[in-house]
Parts: C-alpha cells; sequence; structure tokens
C-alpha cells in the first residue's frame, strides 16, 4: 500500500499533514520549553507525520516508525511528560480523520494507530533511558577529570530522568533482580490500582498471574545470567483489586561496571482493551455467528492438536450428524424459523454432552460434529451418538409451530496413529451417508472394508469416461438359438470393459456406475454403433444369413429426445437392415412410458427396428399398456427358467415354474410376440421350452459370450 503525499491526487493528505503538524507544534511549545525556533518545530513534526502516515499505509505493516518517531522526539529534546501524553492521545484522536481520513472507519487501520501509539511511547522512553544511562556512563568516566563537575552533571541528569519518569504517560518500574521493587513512577502505580509506596514494599512476583509467573522468572534468570540484555513480552497482572491487566512488558538489565546485575528496569503499557478485542475478534473468527459454536476452523484446529500430542493406542470418535430434511424446512418455513431451529438444534447438542467435555461443532449449513476424545470404546460413541439423536428429535416449538425433525449421524472411531484429520472426516462424511441412505433418522458405523469398495467404485465410475475416449471398452456376443431346429437366429451384443489393472470386467461392475453419471447414453450409442458395423460384416459375408443383432437400450436412452436419428444415422452408416437390429429394453423403462419417449418407440418401430422387453416378469406389466405398445419380442427372465432345471428339488415348484411359463408364452402369443427365453443352461430346460411353443432360447447351453470373432466361425460352421 505505497503513500504519496507529496502531489497529485494526495493533495488533500498533503494539507492535513500540514494542519497536523501545525497544530502539533503549538502544542508542543505550549506544554514546555522547546530548542528550537517556531518553523523548526513544525517542520521536523511535519516529518514526524508524513512518517506515520506512511507506516499506516505499508504493506507489510510495521510498528517500527511509531517507535523512531518517539525516539527522535526524546532525541530533540522534546521531552516534557505532557508533549508525549500529548502526541499519543493525538494520534489516537485526530490522525485519521486529518491526515488520513480514507482509513476512517478500518478497522485495520484503528489496530495499525493502536499499535503505532505503544511503539510511539516505548520508543520515547527507551530514547530517555538510552540517554539517561548513556550520561550516566560518560559522567562515570569523566569522574578522575572533574568529580566535582561528574556530580553536578549526575545530579542533573538524575533531575532529568527523575522529570520524565515521573511524568511518564506509561509505566516505568526499576527493581532488584530478586524481583523486589525499588521505585515505580505513576503511571505504574495507575496501571495496577496501588500507591507508589505500596509497591516500592511489594516482590513483583506477587504480582504476576499464575498462567504465567514461571515463565517470568525463567527470563529473570536468564537476563541474570547475560543471556539477554533485554526482552519484551505479553504478559498479565494483578490489580490491586483482584482483576487482571494485560500489558506489553519491556524489561531491560542494568549492570554494575564490573559487570554484575545491578536492577532490572520495565516499561510496561497497558493493552487491556486492545487485547480484548484481539480475544474478541479471535472468538468470532472461531465461533458460529449463529450459534455461538465452535465452528469448522476451531474444530479442526482442536482435532489437529489432539493429532499432535496423541499417545500410541489412544482412541478418538467423531459423530457427524446432518439433520433430515431441513431444506424443506426452510423451503416451506422461511429462513428465518429455520435459523431459529438450528439454534435449537444446537443448545440440544451441547447439553447433551456438557457433563462429558465433548467438543460440539457447527460444520456448515445443518451439519454439526461431536468430537469425543479419550473414548473407551466404539459404546461410548455410539452412546453419543444415541443422545444426540434423542435431543434432536424431541418435538420443538417456534412461535405458532410445532416441529419434529430427525438427523442421521455417521460414526468414526478408531486409534488415533492409524487415521489422520482429514482422512477421519472424509470417512465420517461417507458414513454419514450411509445413515441416510439405510433410512435416516438413525446413526451408522464406519466400515474400512466398505468404505475401500465404495473407493475403488468411485474410482471406476471416474475412469468411465476416459476409457470410453481410449477404446476400453469391447463387445462380446452371445448367441439366440431357434428351439425349433437349433440354429443361431440372433446375437445379443454385451459389453464389456477391458480394464488396463482389472482386467475384463463384466457390465455387473459398471451399467450400474455409468447410468448415475449419466455416461450409459454415450455408452449406449457407442454399443449401438459398434453392433451394427459387426452385424453389417457378418451381413457382407453371409447374405444369405438373416442374422439379427440384439443390443440392450437403457432407460435414459429411451428418454433421449435424438434416439430415434442416432438409430437411423448408425443403421446407414452400418448399412445394416433395421428389421436386423432388435434393441431390448427393460420392464420399468418400457412401463409407463408417455409423450415423447412412447412417440420415439413408435418411430422406431416405424423404421422397421424389432423392440423387445427384457427381463419379461420381473416387474409390473401393464398388460392393456402393453398391448399399445410396438413390441415385438418378450425375453422371459431366468428365474421363471431356473424352475425347469432337472432335478428341481421340489416338484410342487417346477410345476409352478412351468405353468407361469406356459402362461407368458400363451401371453405372447395372444398378443402375436415372439418368446425368447433367457438362462437355458440344461438340455432337460430346453426340451420343456420347447415343448412349451418358445421360440426361441439364450444361454450357457447354447453358447457363452465371445469376441466377434467367435460368432463369425460358427456362421461359417453352419454355412460348411
Amino acid at each position: 500500500m505505497a503513500v504519496v503525499l507529496e502531489s497529485g491526487g494526495r493533495d488533500s493528505s498533503q494539507a492535513g499533514a500540514q494542519g497536523y503538524a501545525a497544530d502539533w507544534a503549538r502544542a508542543v511549545r505550549r506544554l514546555g520549553f522547546v530548542p528550537l525556533s517556531a518553523g523548526e518545530t513544525q517542520r521536523l513534526l511535519h516529518l514526524h507525520t508524513v512518517a506515520l502516515a506512511e507506516a499506516l499505509r505499508a504493506e507489510p505493516f510495521s510498528s517500527r516508525p511509531g517507535a523512531e518517531v518517539g525516539r527522535a522526539l526524546a532525541e530533540a529534546h522534546l521531552t516534557e511528560p505532557d508533549v508525549l501524553d500529548w502526541s499519543v492521545r493525538a494520534l489516537g484522536d485526530r490522525f485519521l480523520a486529518r491526515v488520513l481520513p480514507d482509513l476512517v472507519g478500518s478497522d485495520e487501520a484503528v489496530a495499525r494507530v493502536t499499535a503505532l501509539q505503544g511503539a510511539l511511547a516505548a520508543g520515547f522512553a527507551g530514547a530517555l533511558r538510552d540517554r539517561t544511562f548513556a550520561q550516566q556512563e560518560r559522567i562515570a568516566r569523566s569522574a578522575w577529570q572533574a568529580r566535582d563537575e561528574v556530580e553536578q552533571a549526575l545530579r542533573d541528569s538524575e533531575a532529568r530522568f527523575r522529570a520524565v519518569f515521573s511524568g511518564a504517560a506509561i509505566g516505568i518500574g526499576i527493581g532488584l533482580v530478586d524481583g523486589q521493587i525499588i521505585d515505580v513512577n505513576q503511571a505504574f502505580a495507575d496501571m495496577l490500582g496501588y500507591s507508589i509506596e505500596e509497591l516500592r514494599q511489594i516482590n513483583v512476583a506477587s504480582l504476576f498471574h499464575p498462567d504465567d509467573a514461571a515463565g517470568m522468572w525463567e527470563l529473570y534468570q536468564e537476563l541474570v545470567e547475560g543471556k539477554h540484555e533485554s526482552a519484551r513480552l505479553e504478559k498479565r497482572y494483578y490489580r490491586k483489586d483482584g482483576s487482571a491487566v494485560w500489558t506489553d512488558l519491556a524489561v531491560s538489565l542494568v549492570r554494575h561496571d564490573d559487570g554484575r546485575p545491578r536492577f532490572t528496569v520495565a516499561v510496561v503499557e497497558d493493552i487491556t482493551e486492545r487485547y480484548e478485542l484481539q480475544q474478541r475478534l479471535r472468538f468470532e473468527a472461531l465461533h458460529d455467528p449463529l450459534t455461538g459454536l465452535p465452528n469448522r476452523t476451531l474444530f479442526f484446529e482442536t482435532l489437529g492438536v489432539i493429532f499432535d500430542n496423541a499417545d500410541a493406542g489412544r482412541r478418538i470418535g467423531v459423530c457427524f450428524l446432518d439433520l433430515d430434511g431441513f431444506k424443506a424446512v426452510n423451503d416451506s418455513l422461511g429462513h428465518d424459523l429455520g435459523d431459529q431451529l438450528l439454534v435449537v438444534i444446537a443448545d440440544r447438542l451441547a447439553d447433551c454432552v456438557a457433563g462429558f467435555g465433548h467438543l460440539v461443532a457447527r460444520m456448515g449449513g445443518d451439519e454439526f460434529v461431536i468430537l469425543v476424545d479419550e473414548g473407551e470404546s466404539l459404546d461410548d460413541v455410539v452412546g453419543v451418538a444415541d443422545a444426540a439423536l434423542a435431543a434432536v428429535s424431541a418435538p420443538i416449538r417456534i412461535g405458532d409451530h410445532q416441529l419434529v425433525v430427525s438427523a442421521s449421524i455417521g460414526i468414526v472411531e478408531c486409534p488415533a496413529d492409524t487415521i489422520d484429520p482429514s482422512e477421519l472426516m472424509k470417512a465420517a462424511d461417507t458414513t454419514l451417508y450411509w445413515a441416510k441412505a439405510e433410512g435416516r433418522g438413525r446413526w451408522a458405523v464406519w466400515d474400512r472394508e466398505r468404505s475401500a469398495q465404495e473407493i475403488a467404485r468411485s474410482a471406476l465410475a471416474a475412469g468411465l469416461p476416459a476409457a470410453l475416449e481410449r477404446g476400453e471398452f469391447v463387445l462380446h456376443y452371445q448367441p439366440i438359438v431357434s428351439l425349433r431346429d437349433g440354429s443361431m437366429v440372433a446375437v445379443e451384443a454385451l459389453v464389456r470393459w477391458q480394464h488396463p489393472e482389472l482386467g475384463l470386467l463384466s457390465p455387473v461392475r459398471f451399467i450400474g456406475l455409468a447410468e448415475e453419471t449419466g455416461l450409459i447414453v454415450q455408452l449406449g450409442a457407442w454399443v449401438l454403433r459398434q453392433a451394427c458395423r459387426d452385424a453389417g460384416a457378418w451381413r457382407r459375408e453371409f447374405p444369405d444369413t438373416r442374422l439379427v443383432v440384439s443390443v440392450n437400450l437403457a432407460a435414459r436412452q429411451v428418454d433421449d429426445p435424438i434416439i430415434v436419428d442416432t438409430v437411423a444415422d448408425t443403421l446407414a452408416d452400418s448399412g445394416l437392415p433395421a428389421d436386423l437390429l432388435q434393441l431390448e429394453l427393460t420392464e420399468s423403462a418400457v412401463m409407463g412410458t408417455a409423450g415423447e419417449p412412447l412417440r420415439s418407440l413408435h418411430r422406431l418401430a416405424g423404421l422397421g427396428v424389432r423392440l423387445a422387453i427384457d427381463d419379461f416378469g420381473t416387474g409390473y406389466s401393464n398388460l392393456a399398456y402393453l398391448r399399445r405398445l410396438p413390441i415385438r419380442c418378450l425375453k422371459l427372465a431366468g428365474p421363471f427358467v431356473e424352475g425347469l432345471r432337472e432335478g428341481t428339488p421340489e416338484m410342487t415348484t417346477c410345476q409352478r415354474d412351468e405353468q407361469i411359463v406356459d402362461a407368458l408364452v400363451r401371453l405372447a402369443r395372444a398378443l402375436e410376440l415372439s418368446v425368447t427365453a433367457e438362462a437355458v443352461e440344461t438340455g432337460v430346460q430346453a426340451e420343456r421350452l420347447r415343448a412349451l411353443r418358445c421360440d426361441t432360447g439364450q444361454g450357457y447351453w447354447f453358447g457363452v459370450p465371445g469376441p466377434v470373432g467367435e460368432i463369425t466361425a460358427r456362421l461359417r460352421r453352419q454355412h460348411t
């Protein structure tokens, strides 16, 4: 933050600096003797005014210029006590308004002014002290030349020191190295609420605050041992009335001529207001303004301290809590009521663990966390979670509204040396969503193995887009065979992921992820194009064979408004006749389809494409609705075919499944649909399906899914 007061857009600041310096010069000359002319005094103080203004704007900020100005005042012999008092007060009361009006109202500027005030006073006192001690040393060295003169100079010096000592606006105290107070000035006595005579009878140790007394004696000892000549720190003293005062303390050691410690000089400034402001600002920075609970920053600070100091075997637990349906409260009743609800919940959570010393923090929104330190087992943390759920679920009345809310909690409890803070909270967040997924209003406990599985699943989901771009997906085809003569009449295209690290992955591992991420539309389009290209190649090599290729169509693809154009373009590019393409849809994707998706199905059928319902019988089918759909094939779900297996334990089960398959086949016939049985694994199943007039079968009995080359080889064998 560079400062230019001399020209350009700084004319007003320059005028303010000149005016402030003029006031300062008049005050100095009014308060005591000044060894300079009026013009010289004003020019000198104008330079100091500019230096202080530059310090206030400087980045980074330093209070050192304030100390330099204080020292310069003393060196210019402007040493009247009231001069320092006026200078310090004016810097705080009027400096910003007169010199830097653009900074008025800035908390940062006020804090910098406060720092400069203290530095100016300290620099003034330090210069006086240094000058006094220097004068004393010069007098001592010249004693052999003019003892009378030295004694007179010493008396003069003492008189000047006493004038400064007595009239200084900041506290000054002199004591022996054992802590016994020799003398203090009035400012020091007023600061602590004692008289000067009372303080002369006191050892400074009795004024120390118990939290820092030991450190102070260590400081004195280091001074006495010569490790330091001076020290500066912030510390507390007790006032006479028992209250505490925060001070900025500068301590220096004065030695005998032979180097032995003689006494200490302390310059003390009352910074209680500044310290309390800093504490208040820190509290506000570390606590949630709505609920008053510790915030996310303080929680992680506390967690870091615990982990840094954790002994081997120390256990730690967290309960990560999120209100269920809080957004609905905000949306329906308003954010003001939602805020009131959060305050009540925060108070309840704090109360329910108050007797145990657990930290309760608000992480943001409607999320809270309870830190359980030094718990003995998982049961301790679960007990805290149960208490929290009970506290939250009790009815809450806010104004005219009676509210009942619930929460979900993710629990993590483990030895501190097996996890770090970020992993701990990541695990808690994951576990919280497990609890929500399991029904809300409950807790769930972190399971490392389950977490690892979900991480692996997430890694697969994240890798899907790149895998599609790199061409890592391949198609395998499973034969669909006529149950009448055993010939292969169709194949179903089944996608596989040739993962570079995990090998060949079945659709079970990634199709669900593709649907969740929305990539199923792109992946499905790729499967459709590749299957039609392969089927087109078979068509060209075996023109007399009408081999149908069946491709699964996901629900999102059915809803895609450009699905018809995608299919039409794919058929055109591959040269495959439309009637050799069959699109399989699940019952859930077809039943209830309305609007544009239903029109898309009819347009696809209009292209000549076959439509089939996959896994028929496992969902709910509205038969009247099914009758109006352009479906040409039903694929019976595997569980019905499973019951037709040879050696079924209970014949009644076999008979019942056979009756179901028979009914489904009859239904298909009534709707003029063909029927394909899935999961045919034995010859007995194939024979029973043939007897039930099922058209085609698919399963391991007829062939396992294989690469495109295996289907090509099978077609060649059929033509030999």
